[in-house]
């Protein structure tokens, strides 16, 4: 199934979902545990209507699903078509869906708070050193390269966050090669990177903004918060 476009997505018009990083996410609010297991049960039997189910975590007052097709369709510039782990028209079907079971159960959508983090590593050469990483983190050669067409480290489990290279150039001499990336909804953005410089932090770099913003703290440690704009509601 084809990978949808930031602009598919976005007028899709989820409006319980957020795009971040690779999936769909979304936070439902529940009184209990009880709560969050039978509105659980109940994706699940949509998702076994549609052949397709979320990835889902039940927390402390919410429910966390994640959406994403494992093996959706990329092509690149050339036509060459690339297996890869993003959003398709089925997990926008499912989203719909569960929205509907949600407001079916009478919980409230909190999608603001949904978040993502992932891993960034400066090389000028990941082809030889993502092996070890993919090791390291998951314990798996075949993560790897899973779902996406680099050398980015995933895990198949999620138990740790993503792991992707950005070219360095073969001779970066910054001091620092690692980097937190934070995925966050758009409406709160700004909020989350006024907090960072209220606590004395220092944006360096906004000239990509409000997709990419780059964050230090006082020690010149940097981190990334990230917007999908594309894929933002209009």
């Amino acid at each position: 199934m084809d990978m949808l476009r930031g602009a598919q997505i976005a007028e899709a018009d989820l409006t319980e979902w957020r795009k971040l990083a690779q999936g769909l996410h979304a936070r439902y609010v529940v009184d209990d545990f009880g709560t969050g297991v039978r509105f659980v049960a109940a994706v699940g039997k949509a998702g076994d209507v549609l052949g397709h189910h979320p990835r889902v975590r039940i927390g402390t007052g919410h429910v966390d699903l994640e959406l994403v097709t494992a093996d959706a369709v990329y092509r690149d510039d050339e036509g060459t078509e690339h297996v890869v782990e993003w959003v398709t028209q089925q997990d926008v079907d499912l989203a719909r869906r569960i929205t509907e079971i949600a407001a079916g159960h009478g919980l409230d959508a909190d999608p603001a708070s949904v978040s993502e983090i992932e891993l960034g590593l400066d090389t000028a050469d990941s082809a030889t050193i993502a092996p070890v990483w993919a090791a390291l983190l998951t314990g798996s050669a075949e993560s790897q390269g899973r779902g996406s067409p680099s050398d980015e480290v995933r895990d198949d489990t999620v138990r740790v966050p993503n792991l992707w290279f950005d070219d360095a150039g073969e001779d970066a001499t910054s001091s620092q090669r690692w980097h937190v990336e934070v995925y966050v909804a758009p409406e709160v953005a700004e909020q989350r990177i006024a907090a960072a410089v209220a606590a004395g932090g220092t944006v360096v770099d906004n000239s990509d903004a409000p997709g990419l913003t780059v964050v230090a703290d006082q020690d010149g440690n940097r981190g990334v918060v990230c917007v999908d704009v594309s894929a933002a509601a209009r």
